[in-house]
């Protein structure tokens, strides 16, 4: 796809709220695998942790409207959990909706969703400041097709059991949506 035509795609994704998705993958030109970062609880999580399972990776926040999203991604997290991981990253990026210190969100999501799936420290997802992950996420020269940053909280990532992007989804899209359920 042209340059153009990756920027319309991802323009129409921002404005429209449209999946885009990579088909076939493609392999990507910096490793997926070569990552790391640390969890909500300061551990450091190797990402080649992950190889042979599906990823989905969402950016979360604790106060947004689509905070209930966190329900879902357990239940993603609980039916799929052998063959995918779910790993939120938490974000104050977008409105200002997770102010919190990584214990406090920790606490809020165990306590008002049970979340049990990997959690990673409170970052930034976006800009200049973005943490390694998402910029291999939404940089076309580390993973090979995609352009697009989350435009809102709970926007999610999907890569496939060999490390490559497959598809980005925007925050109205629900975890046990077919849309993203289909890809498992």
């Amino acid at each position: 796809m042209s340059k153009i035509g990756l920027f319309i795609t991802a323009l129409s994704s921002f404005i429209f709220g449209r999946t885009i998705a990579q088909e076939p993958p493609i392999t990507p030109p910096s490793d997926f695998y070569g990552l790391s970062f640390n969890t909500i609880t300061g551990e450091k999580f190797e990402f080649k942790s992950l190889k042979g399972k599906k990823v989905l990776i969402v950016n979360t926040a604790s106060k947004c409207g689509f905070t209930p999203q966190f329900k879902e991604l357990e239940e993603l997290h609980q039916k799929y959990g052998n063959n995918l991981i779910v790993i939120g990253f938490p974000s104050n990026d977008f409105g200002a909706q997770d102010p919190g210190s990584n214990s406090d969100i920790k606490q809020f999501c165990e306590l008002n969703y049970g979340v049990t799936f990997l959690m990673m420290e409170k970052s930034s997802v976006k800009g200049k400041e973005k943490n390694d992950v998402y910029k291999w996420l939404s940089e076309k020269d580390k993973n090979g097709w995609n352009t697009s940053e989350p435009g809102w909280n709970f926007c999610k990532y999907l890569i496939d059991e060999k490390g490559r992007l497959t598809a980005f989804f925007p925050s109205k899209v629900k975890p046990m949506s077919t849309e993203i359920t289909s890809k498992l």
